[in-house]
Parts: structure tokens; C-alpha cells; sequence
């Protein structure tokens, strides 16, 4: 008996390898993208990979020939059932399974033959094969997400003391730096990284192999102990022993996982959007020399990217509707919502999101410039709590909240800002100097620990970072060094 660690075709290579066989094209590496991942072809490699491995587990505990299952894994290659000639048997059989099987055992051996698909059920084999498809997906997903990580970390270091209005309900209310707002994003984006490794625990122990209604009923007297030995052949965990081809919760929860990482980039993407606007300027989306944002309208540039990202967070969520409609099903499986294709989609969107995420923030240019006159349109105002907080020792705070607000007021009727307004106020007069004023509404000095808020942040997610599971065959790419 042999067991083997599986990395997509890496699995079948050292299967080959104790079969005596050659091993095709096309084997040896695990799709690069998610959309790769869901091709097809690759799907039926997978279906041919689950299908070696339920032989060999089979072979070990003596339910069928060990040479049945070495010639079965020999064979498990889509070079061995084409796209064709699977769709011409499908149109006689109409039965996506039957016309898979029916094709590739034409290239077993007579002896072997009878062996393939042994005791297993369609549902079996395709759950299967799609907990493999979401488990690549999910490593690549996180190996992006990742990579956004560290633009991120490089841009709240770069920007940790680049001073801009912070905003609520639209409106200036107190200074913040640029770092402190990417750091928000950093520490979300790794609450999504968590997320998404959860979901891989949970993923790896998601192989099933329990029949028609999940009673192992047509698998042998050995058959729990098959279906451990199963999923170590596909490098997964031991199975859950519950039967969950009638809940699908766990792929439920990958979509929900997704939803939110959408929601994430769909708030960059409308924060971006906004802060391009004409009236604010204070970041920008690079664009080619060559791009046009308008037929009519030259001196247009359109958040193109930004937009892109609003609309995926709209999108990604409806289909985790449809993927959480599913944990409610019918008696043992019966399924009618078409949940694989909703799974691809869901990723394969996802994976576009992050990618157009990337793009952005990697060339994304601030304009400190701007930020710096904007946080003066409302000349000074902005800096009132700071100040009355410098008054509160002498007037009481409830007090200084209430002149400073009358004091405001009356600047607003004079149209005069807010340094002059406190100076001839005669009350403020006597408790602040002129340099005193200066000083208090200069926005560099109420940042609070915003800087020390960022180095916290980078600091935590550089230590979670080393948990990260790397993405088989290769490292995880990263920027910046950072590991």
C-alpha cells in the first residue's frame, strides 16, 4: 500500500512512478488560476485523479486487485478520455458521469475495467472533485490576497505620516494620516486571509466516499476505512463522518468567505472612487497614455478600476446567495440550483476582483498636495476639539465645547477662519497666546497614536503572515520582501 501526497498531477506523478508508467503531459503542476482551475479539462483530470485514488484506497484494504487499480491509475489522464469523445458519448447517454466512465474505460485493460468507478456513486466522485477544485482555488485566492497585503503594508508605511482629513458622515472631523486609513484596509484583508485558511481546514476534510445516500452501502464491509485511506491519497485529512452531500455548508461558507472579501475591495474601490473625484484630487488610478476615459469629454479621467471594484462587491454576494440556498436541500442531495457552476463563477469573479485590486493600489498615486489643502477648506474648524480640549482645564469642558461652538458660528456669519475668530474672541484671548493657537491648530500635532496604529497593524499581520499556507510547487509571491 501507498499513500500519496496530493498537489494536483503531483499526486498521479508518484503514483506512475510506483506503477511503472510514463507520465503524460500536462500532470505535473496544479492549475496557476482560478479559472484554470475550473476549466473543463482540468475537471476531468481531477474526476480521472479521484478515481485512481478511491482504486488504490480500494487495493489496500482488499476490495478490488491491486493490478486493477494500478492499471486504472495508469490511465488516469485526460489523454486517455477526450473533450470530444466524452461530449459525443454525452449526447447518447446524457449523463456527464456515465459518458466520462464509459470513454476512459475503453483504454483500461479488460481485467482492470470492471473496477473502475467501483461502488461509488456520481455525487461522490463530483463533490469530491469540487472540494479539490475550491481548495486550489482558495490557496490561490490567499496567495493573492497576499500579494495585495504587501502593497498595502508598503503603502501605510510610505504615507504613515501623510497628513489628510478624516471624514465621517461626508463631512472634515478630525486629522488622520493616509497610513492610518490604508491600515483599516490591511487589517481587513488579513481577517479575510484567516478566513479563507479556516475554510481550507475545512476543505481538507471534505473528501467523501459514502455512496448514493451516504450509507457507504455498495462499498464493502471496509469502506470507512477506504474513504480514509481515499482522502490521504488526494493529501486531504480524514473525512468528516457525517454524510454532507444534502448540506453544503462548508461551500457555503467559502462563498460567504468571498462575499466578504468583495465587500472589502468594494469599499477601497468606492473610498478611491470618491477621493478622485475633481473637487477632492487626492488620489488618482494610473492609466495608460493611450486609455480614454470619454468620446466627448477629453479631460476626463474615469476611476475605470475603482468602478470595477464597486461592481464585483455587488455581484460576488448574489452568488453567495445562491451557494447558501443550497445548504437548504432536498432529502439526501437533490439539489436544484446548479451549485458547481455558481462555485466557479463565484471564484473565478473573485479572482478577477483581485487581480483589478492589485493593479490599482500598485500604481495608485496620492497627492499629499491636495490632501494638505483640503484639510484647510474648512480654515482650521477642524481642529476645535483640540482646542477646546486646551481650554477645558480653565473653562470646564462642557463649557469650551459650547463657546467654541458659538465661536464657530460667528466666524461662519464673518467669513473669517478659525485662528483669527479665537484671537479676537475675547474670552479665548486671555487663556491662549497667539503662538498657543498656532500651535493647537496645526493637524501634524492631533494625530493621536495613528502612526504607532500602523506600525500595530503591519506588525500583526507580518506575524500571521508567517502561518500562511504557501501554494504547492512553488512560494507565495510577495513585494517588498516581504515574506
Amino acid at each position: 500500500m501507498h499513500f500519496v501526497r496530493y498537489c494536483g498531477g503531483l499526486a498521479l506523478a508518484v503514483a506512475f512512478a510506483f506503477a511503472g508508467g510514463v507520465l503524460p503531459a500536462r500532470a505535473d503542476s496544479e492549475p496557476a488560476s482560478v479559472a484554470d482551475v475550473f476549466d473543463d479539462e482540468q475537471t476531468n483530470q481531477y474526476v480521472l485523479e479521484i478515481e485512481a485514488a478511491m482504486a488504490r484506497a480500494q487495493a489496500a484494504h482488499g476490495a478490488i486487485p491491486q493490478e486493477a487499480a494500478d492499471a486504472i491509475t495508469r490511465k488516469a489522464h485526460i489523454r486517455f478520455a477526450t473533450a470530444a469523445d466524452i461530449e459525443k458519448e454525452r449526447h447518447l447517454v446524457q449523463h456527464r458521469m456515465v459518458a466520462l466512465i464509459n470513454v476512459w474505460r475503453r483504454s483500461i485493460d479488460p481485467d482492470a475495467r470492471q473496477y473502475v468507478h467501483y461502488g461509488a456513486t456520481t455525487v461522490d466522485i463530483y463533490d469530491t472533485a469540487i472540494v479539490l477544485q475550491l481548495r486550489r482555488s482558495t490557496l490561490l485566492l490567499i496567495e493573492q490576497l497576499r500579494e495585495i497585503e504587501a502593497i498595502l503594508i508598503d503603502l501605510a508605511q510610505t504615507h504613515q505620516d501623510t497628513v489628510m482629513a478624516g471624514r465621517t458622515l461626508g463631512q472634515h472631523a478630525l486629522p488622520i494620516t493616509f497610513g492610518k486609513k490604508v491600515s483599516g484596509w490591511i487589517g481587513e484583508n488579513r481577517r479575510d486571509i484567516e478566513r479563507m485558511k479556516a475554510i481550507l481546514g475545512e476543505l481538507n476534510r471534505s473528501a467523501i466516499l459514502k455512496g448514493a445516500v451516504g450509507t457507504y452501502a455498495g462499498l464493502g464491509a471496509k469502506a470507512m476505512d477506504v474513504e480514509r485511506s481515499f482522502a490521504q491519497e488526494l493529501g486531504l485529512a480524514a473525512p468528516y463522518p457525517d454524510d454532507w452531500h444534502g448540506t453544503r455548508d462548508v461551500f457555503a461558507s467559502y462563498a460567504l468567505s468571498l462575499a466578504l472579501v468583495s465587500k472589502l475591495y468594494g469599499a477601497i474601490g468606492q473610498e478611491l472612487f470618491l477621493l478622485q473625484m475633481t473637487d477632492i484630487g487626492e488620489t488618482s488610478e494610473t492609466r495608460s497614455s493611450t486609455s480614454v476615459s470619454s468620446s466627448s469629454m477629453a479631460q476626463k479621467v474615469n476611476p475605470s478600476k475603482s468602478e470595477v471594484l464597486i461592481h464585483a462587491s455587488r455581484t460576488i454576494p448574489r452568488l453567495a446567495e445562491v451557494i447558501l440556498d443550497d445548504v437548504v436541500n432536498f432529502f439526501e442531495r437533490d439539489s436544484t440550483v446548479g451549485p458547481d457552476m455558481a462555485l466557479k463563477d463565484i471564484s473565478v469573479q473573485t479572482e478577477k476582483t483581485l487581480k483589478t485590486a492589485r493593479s490599482l493600489l500598485a500604481k495608485l498615486q496620492v497627492n499629499s498636495g491636495a490632501m494638505a489643502d483640503n484639510l484647510g477648506r474648512t480654515k482650521g474648524f477642524i481642529m476645535a476639539q483640540r482646542v477646546a480640549f486646551a481650554l477645558a482645564p480653565q473653562m470646564g469642558k462642557d463649557e469650551a465645547d459650547a463657546h467654541l461652538h458659538d465661536v464657530i458660528h460667528q466666524a461662519l456669519e464673518e467669513k473669517i477662519d478659525f485662528r483669527t475668530a479665537l484671537l479676537k474672541d475675547a474670552k479665548v484671548a486671555k487663556m491662549l497666546t497667539s503662538k498657543q493657537v498656532d500651535e493647537l491648530l496645526d493637524p501634524r500635532g492631533y494625530l493621536g497614536m495613528a502612526r504607532e496604529e500602523v506600525a500595530a497593524v503591519i506588525a500583526q499581520a507580518k506575524a500571521l503572515r508567517k502561518g500562511d499556507p504557501q501554494v504547492e510547487g512553488r512560494h507565495v509571491q510577495t513585494t517588498g520582501g516581504i515574506r
